[in-house]
């Protein structure tokens, strides 16, 4: 196998059968910033207003979260792990996504990103206090950067089963019956957005947060013309991240995709939605096993119609995986599973997609005919 050499690093190619069959061509987007104004750890948490919170909080208790803090017009989620909260869920008049928070490796980077951009550092408001730098990226989204004060400590786990694999027997005399509950949201993952204004939102990150890019995907026939799709993960150097943390894609709207949270195995993955299904609540799409990051999936709509993910077995890379190419196709999304829905795809031609399309084509963005075209024909391939 090929190695590209880098001087003082040994950089993996995608060409090693790493995670992809494609690598960049010469000039296509490198997948990284040269000197990025600071590099964020992890996602620390997502924003929401919703009118319910009662509402709210048992979809939230059903899917696996549990409450780390409640009052009159907040909530909090958190998972089993030490660490911040996953989400807050703000009373407001209608139900939307605010933004995510993403967690400072140092609270030193809070104030290099300040000067920088031109604004402060304030309180997180956060359970256990912390600071924050508050931002705005091209899509529009409000992107806080923050440092929290004290952790929340570990909850007790689900937990993993021990499996028997061929002649390697690791469960003598003892039988399996995972009971039908939540499944124990251990963690966040990721967030997905959508975004008219794809490659000046994914410069964004990269130049600002250090994120870097694990896999591209393109349109068929355009590849010259960039990639539409990035998974996006944390520069931890040496450190593996997950495979990713912000994932984005062009399309005609600018809005939350999804969010994703970890629990243990398949089997509390599909035993949670068990529980989930007896209680009247929507799957979007699963149970499978996706490509890029190779997660265990399955996807589920709350009251508010938001769609939430559990996984289990994500890929983690270091820094020096540089990033795969691939072709964008619904056929390219999973190994393993039923096929994707047109509720997961948001292929529903509803009223606000429809202005979406004609806000899109007749506004100041990368949304042009050709790509919408493209999109469409990724969506039924």
């Amino acid at each position: 196998m090929s190695e590209t050499r880098v001087p003082g690093a040994d950089v993996k190619t995608a060409h090693q059968d790493l995670h992809s069959e494609q690598g960049a061509l010469r000039g296509e987007h490198p997948g990284r910033s040269r000197n990025p104004l600071i590099k964020v750890a992890d996602l620390a948490w997502l924003e929401f207003e919703k009118p319910d919170l009662d509402r709210a909080e048992v979809f939230a208790r059903d899917f696996g979260f549990q409450t780390a803090a409640r009052t009159e017009r907040e909530l909090w989620l958190r998972g089993t792990f030490a660490g911040s909260p996953c989400m807050v869920i703000r009373r407001g008049r209608t139900s939307r996504f605010i933004g995510p928070a993403f967690r400072a490796a140092e609270r030193a980077d809070l104030g290099r990103l300040a000067r920088a951009t031109g604004t402060a550092v304030g309180d997180a408001d956060v359970p256990g206090g912390g600071r924050a730098v508050d931002l705005l990226d091209p899509s529009g989204f409000p992107v806080r950067v923050v440092h929290c004060g004290e952790e929340l400590p570990a909850l007790p786990e689900q937990r993993p089963l021990q499996l028997n694999f061929g002649t390697d027997h690791r469960r003598t005399n003892a039988t399996q019956r995972p009971p039908r509950e939540p499944s124990r949201i251990q963690r966040l993952g990721h967030v997905v957005l959508e975004t008219r204004v794809f490659g000046r939102a994914l410069d964004w990150y990269l130049d600002t947060l250090g994120m870097i890019v694990s896999d591209f995907l393109f349109l068929d026939g355009q590849r010259d013309r960039g990639p539409t799709m990035a998974f996006i993960r944390c520069d931890r150097g040496g450190t593996p991240a997950d495979h990713h943390t912000l994932a984005m894609h062009l399309g005609p709207g600018t809005g939350y995709v999804h969010s994703a949270y970890q629990v243990t195995d398949l089997d509390s993955i599909a035993a949670g939605g068990e529980y989930l299904g007896e209680r009247g609540y929507k799957r979007s799409w699963g149970i499978g096993r996706h490509i890029q990051g190779s997660q265990l999936f399955d996807y589920w709509r709350d009251p508010d119609h938001f769609m939430l993910e559990h996984f289990a077995d994500g890929d983690l890379f270091s820094c020096d995986v540089e990033p795969g190419w691939a072709p964008m196709s619904t056929s390219g999304l999973a190994q393993w599973g039923p096929p994707a829905t047109r509720d997961f795809l948001g292929a529903g031609p509803s009223p606000q997609r429809i202005r979406d399309v004609i806000e899109a084509l007749r506004g100041d963005n990368e949304m042009d005919r050709a790509r919408l075209l493209g999109l469409l024909k990724a969506a039924n391939s």
